[in-house]
């Protein structure tokens, strides 16, 4: 049986000063020794992950954390590995021990307020100590649940997994829809799936599988033939089909194999809507009609593939980009979860469809380059501005159309 991947999991921090039981905790959640159990202070130096599930949320990961007052230079970086892992956590475990509320806990409560990611105050170690009344009574106000546990006992553990069952956040429980809003129960959706050097070899890929389930969910039905294939398909038909999706890659010969009468548009425009906002993405695309030779472009990759062949993250992209703009453009590659800190140096960031990140952590990219002046966009989308096909490939997402089209009456006057 296949897992479900870590995207599509609640992503569950646990946060907290060193020694305050935090790999305790993911331990007696689990039930198994999963991190190391230390009263040296800074066991835990990278972000430990386990998959698991939580009834009724269903699959999620748990992250265990490095101390937030980790110090030295080493611990530096153990604490910026930290704040890393907030960019895509759901909810977010503040442990502290003994019924100790500092400035540590205070930080990484104004953090998770300040992304709107639910937080609940772990008092571990309760045999020590309970916290003050005062602090229970604030945090309260806050909408902040307070839990009190001794993790190495056992104690408190199911009063947590009720806290986290309250907090589950309710665009996790209503994410949106990949493709299912878009054809009708009982209509078919014909899917375009290009099988060459860099497709994985006996399988396809995730957003191609997450489109498959979606439609089945839906109720639809759906056709997959590869890019040659799409026209002959197309004429077995005994009706036009309600939806025509493809790779990318393969917007040019699928658009024109593709009648006019049939909406059209590609896998990672999908997911720029299931994973982000489409609409901020659009509008991200529309900046490379102002790219110029020398601009820098940064390129944001979720998984760390190795790239083969004609790439279309180090090769197409930037080869189509470069003809748009008239000359060589500087290309910088991010892949994983890293993300640079300071954006101001790049003109426009492309990111993939983010099949293997949570809808938190792009939102949050989205959000962070909305902060800095950079337009952001993703593949399909930049692909189908660079290669004319924009209208074309937004027609079944009528604001986002409605976005391009006001666009192009503005550029036209």
């Amino acid at each position: 049986m296949l897992k479900t991947p870590k995207s599509n999991r609640l992503h569950i921090a646990i946060l907290g000063r060193r020694n305050a039981g935090k790999s305790s905790l993911l331990n007696a959640l689990t039930r198994q020794q999963v991190s190391i159990v230390s009263e040296t202070a800074g066991t835990t130096t990278d972000p430990v992950e386990k998959p698991m599930e939580i009834l009724p949320i269903g699959p999620v990961l748990l992250v265990d954390t490095a101390g937030i007052d980790d110090s030295g230079s080493l611990g530096e970086m153990r604490v910026s590995k930290t704040r890393q892992i907030l960019e895509r956590t759901d909810i977010g475990l503040i442990v502290a021990a003994g019924g100790e509320w500092g400035e540590h806990e205070e930080e990484l409560l104004e953090e998770l307020l300040h992304r709107e990611i639910p937080a609940i105050a772990v008092f571990n170690q309760s045999d020590r100590g309970s916290p003050p009344v005062e602090v229970t009574q604030r945090l309260a106000s806050l909408k902040v649940h307070c839990v009190e546990t001794t993790a190495i006992r056992g104690t408190g553990i199911q009063d947590l997994r009720e806290a986290l069952i309250r907090s589950v956040p309710e665009e996790y429980i209503r994410s949106p829809s990949i493709i299912g809003d878009l054809v009708p129960a009982g209509e078919l959706a014909v899917l375009v799936v290009p099988v060459d050097m860099e497709a994985p070899k006996g399988r396809l890929i995730l957003p191609q599988v997450q489109t498959i389930r979606d439609l089945l969910d839906s109720d639809a039905c759906c056709l997959v033939v590869k890019e040659h294939g799409l026209r002959e398909a197309l004429d077995r038909l005994k009706r036009p089909p309600a939806l025509v999706v493809t790779d990318s890659q393969a917007f040019l010969k699928v658009t024109a194999d593709t009648p006019a009468e049939v909406k059209l548009t590609s896998f990672s425009i999908l997911f720029a809507r299931h994973k982000g906002d489409l609409l901020e993405l659009v509008r991200g695309a529309m900046a490379i009609e102002d790219l110029r030779p020398g601009d820098r472009v940064l390129i944001c990759e979720a998984c760390s593939h190795h790239p083969i062949g004609d790439d279309i993250g180090r090769v197409k992209i930037p080869r189509w980009l470069e003809q748009y703009a008239g000359g060589s453009l500087e290309f910088r590659h991010y892949q994983g979860h890293d993300f640079p800190a300071d954006l101001s140096p790049y003109r426009l960031v492309i990111h993939c469809g983010a099949c293997m990140h949570t809808r938190r952590e792009m939102l949050a990219r989205i959000s962070r380059c909305r902060e800095a002046g950079v337009p952001i966009t993703n593949y399909g989308v930049a692909i189908a501005y660079a290669l004319g096909v924009f209208e074309r490939a937004l027609e079944p997402f009528p604001d986002a159309l409605e976005i391009c089209r006001r666009r192009g009456a503005a550029t036209a006057s």
